[in-house]
């Protein structure tokens, strides 16, 4: 596990202060090493100037990665960081958030990293509504380890580990976040610089543990994954685009829109043919996820008209306010603790 600290102090203070940091003071000196064309260069370069927007100093922020390509996204930010091992992002950051708040705590993990040998991890901090950013770069594959498939990817998928196609049906991010109760759940694409920063910022407003599935292009081994998404000429027909308060509609012109079946359950349908009052206005703020959930079961994959921006975004009590309140209160109650006397009360024996 690498921990990187690299005078992040001097960053935007040297510059003369917060309120004139700059991309350029959260940009470290470190080559910024990517297949030529992949969609993590773009996301680095959004968050890089997405930085600033926080008035936070460089050395009050810490990005925690796990392994895979995204793992080297901590030593081209300019904070300190942790370079952690396979899945365990979550878990370290988890520490790293509930006893030092006065941090701004990021995670960058890619959908093997974060949902194979790291899935347990994710779920429990998206329960417990740790004060962590979470980005999670989803590609469908394994990008490091040179193309095999990976949690994400569509059954059927040929790559070196299943030459004769995936049998195993993907998880679907969004939904897993929801139905471990994170309180702020978004998805976006690598290249949209503008929804995506967007969507960052909604996500740093929210107190708690915000979950952010982002597309990114593997352009080497799993390349136009998101084409209908990202295309020119189809991004308009498939980009269903979250807004809260607004109806759903999609398409060049608005002729498409998501629906409320008299079942309850959500569809999508040309907008000329639906009643008005049924078109579905999107609420980001309602507590209770099913709405949520069937938007991010809209599409079975991003080759269909697919939901992208905030999901959900409701208010639970963040895990290390609660803990420091209970501490709190059990000092005032018990006084200060005593390890030593702890360790020997109660049934204990010594074996001579």
């Amino acid at each position: 596990m690498a921990v990187r600290g690299n005078g992040a102090g001097d960053g935007a203070g040297g510059a003369g202060g917060i309120g004139t940091a700059t991309k350029k003071d959260f940009v470290s000196d470190q080559e910024v090493r990517w297949c030529p064309g992949c969609g993590d260069y773009a996301i680095l370069s959004a968050v890089q100037g997405f930085m600033p927007e926080l008035g936070i100093p460089p050395h009050q922020i810490v990005f925690v990665t796990g392994i895979g390509c995204s793992g080297r996204f901590v030593y081209y930010m300019d904070t300190y960081g942790v370079h952690s091992i396979h899945g365990r992002a979550p878990a370290i950051a988890t520490g790293l958030a509930t006893s030092r708040p006065d941090l701004s705590v990021w995670i960058v993990t890619g959908d093997g990293d974060a949902l194979s040998i790291g899935g347990n991890h994710l779920i429990h901090a998206l329960r417990r509504n740790i004060n962590v950013k979470i980005l999670m770069f989803n590609n469908q594959i394994y990008g490091l380890t040179k193309g095999q498939y990976s949690t994400t990817s569509e059954e059927g998928k040929v790559t070196k580990s299943t030459p004769f196609g995936s049998l195993d049906h993907p998880f679907n991010p969004v939904a897993l976040a929801l139905g471990a109760e994170a309180t702020f759940v978004a998805r976006s694409i690598d290249i949209d610089r503008q929804h995506l920063t967007d969507v960052l910022r909604q996500a740093t407003a929210h107190p708690g543990a915000a979950f952010i599935e982002i597309y990114q292009n593997c352009n080497v081994f799993n390349d136009d994954a998101f084409i209908a998404l990202t295309g020119k000429e189809t991004k308009g027909l498939n980009q269903i685009r979250l807004e809260h308060g607004k109806p759903v509609v999609f398409g060049p012109s608005g002729e498409r829109c998501v629906f409320v079946e008299f079942d309850g359950s959500l569809r999508t349908g040309d907008t000329a043919e639906v009643p008005t009052e049924l078109v579905y206005v999107h609420d980001a703020h309602r507590e209770e996820p099913s709405a949520a959930f069937a938007l991010a079961h809209l599409s079975t994959g991003p080759t269909q008209p697919t939901a992208i921006g905030v999901f959900r975004d409701v208010a639970r009590p963040v895990y290390g306010e609660l803990m420091d309140r209970q501490i709190e209160m059990a000092t005032q109650k018990l006084g200060q603790g005593d390890l030593a006397k702890l360790l020997h009360s109660g049934d204990t024996w010594e074996v001579k």
